[in-house]
């Protein structure tokens, strides 16, 4: 977990900072965390955000895609439209950069809850990214199931079965290249 972000997060964050009125958490998934909390070796051009409390800033028009701090600092906030987060996952948050700005806080999910939101996708980049996780957290395969079965399994959409051979095909290559 770094202390400080690159140019031209730091800036574009600071910015937004300064322009809110009032206190700011930002619930965070995607690239941003995996590059600036957890590590993973690759860009990003945007922080995806799935909740904001309170809910009613206008953050697409102060830092969304258009937006003025997007066009100087080529960066922008990006609300997920859909995710699907295990239940319990705000009582695993964690801030990130906890004291950097006046009224912006960032918050992350653990690894385990991260890894859960890529499940219903599916995607090469998601495997990519869970594995990463996976493998750089020392994550237990256990712990994932069962967050899984508990905490996720009945809020997805489609087939069960799908989401279940989905997450043993993840296991099986988290474990093959471990």
């Amino acid at each position: 977990m770094p202390d400080d972000l690159p140019s031209p997060w730091i800036e574009f964050l600071t910015e937004l900072d300064q322009m809110l009125e009032a206190s700011l958490e930002l619930h965070c998934i995607g690239g941003f965390i995996l590059v600036y909390f957890y590590g993973l070796p690759r860009s990003t051009g945007d922080i995806d955000y799935y909740s904001a409390v309170p809910a009613n800033v206008n953050l697409p028009e102060m830092a969304g895609e258009g937006s003025t701090l997007h066009k100087k600092h080529k960066v922008a906030l990006h609300k997920v439209a859909v995710t699907t987060l295990p239940e319990n996952c705000a009582s695993r948050l964690t801030e990130m950069l906890p004291g950097q700005f006046t009224n912006l806080r960032l918050f992350v999910p653990d690894p385990y809850d991260c890894i859960l939101s890529k499940l219903d996708r599916n995607s090469t980049k998601d495997r990519d990214d869970a594995q990463y996780l996976f493998q750089t957290q020392e994550l237990d395969v256990q712990t994932l199931r069962h967050r899984y079965d508990s905490e996720l399994r009945g809020l997805l959409m489609g087939p069960d079965d799908r989401h279940d051979k989905t997450l043993e095909l993840w296991i099986e290559i988290f474990e093959t290249k471990a």
